[in-house]
């Protein structure tokens, strides 16, 4: 069985790209996927369970809307607390990844990359075909596992809308 292909639904530069993968909406369930970590080690989507969780899905860090935009969830992260895991995704190698975090000071989020498979961008429906880099989107998980909110973000070169990823964080802590 072939991927859903969504042509048309990412601009970059105003340019049309094709995301792989489906359009989640809240109330779907996140779909299991498997990244890597800093050191190489699998994770799956049960593995980031236990908590609200904020998956910040960014192209590559080393760009500046996605080093502004992982700065930010960096710095909600440490006011956030430890009932929240916030979560930047991209296909940027894991020893980027580890390299730009030490040099950004970046320590409340956890980077994972979907360089191997591209598992992720694919059951997410972020994975941009003719690039193969993730496209920008926001996702806030609750700790069962539902997705209660998603920003698939239009243009990439575009910030999400922290305010609203943020409020429907704060709503599953209330």
């Amino acid at each position: 069985m072939s991927a859903i292909e969504r042509p048309q639904a990412t601009t970059m530069r105003g340019n049309p790209l094709t995301l792989v993968g489906p359009e989640h909406k809240p109330g779907d369930k996140l779909p299991d996927f498997t990244v890597v970590d800093n050191g190489l080690k699998p994770v799956t989507a049960a593995a980031t369970a236990g908590a609200v969780r904020i998956f910040s899905v960014v192209p590559s860090l080393d760009t500046p809307v996605c080093d502004m935009q992982t700065r930010r969830f960096n710095e909600e992260a440490g006011k956030l607390g430890d009932r929240v895991k916030v979560i930047t995704v991209s296909m940027d190698l894991p020893f980027a990844q580890k390299r730009w975090c030490g040099a950004a000071g970046v320590a409340n989020v956890q980077t994972l990359s979907d360089y191997q498979s591209g598992s992720f961008g694919q059951a997410m429906g972020t994975l941009i075909k003719e690039l193969r880099l993730e496209s920008r989107a926001i996702f806030v998980v609750d700790p069962q596992g539902t997705i209660r909110y998603v920003q698939y973000v239009r243009e990439i070169g575009d910030h999400p809308d922290y305010g609203q990823a943020l409020a429907a964080t704060r709503a599953l802590l209330a």
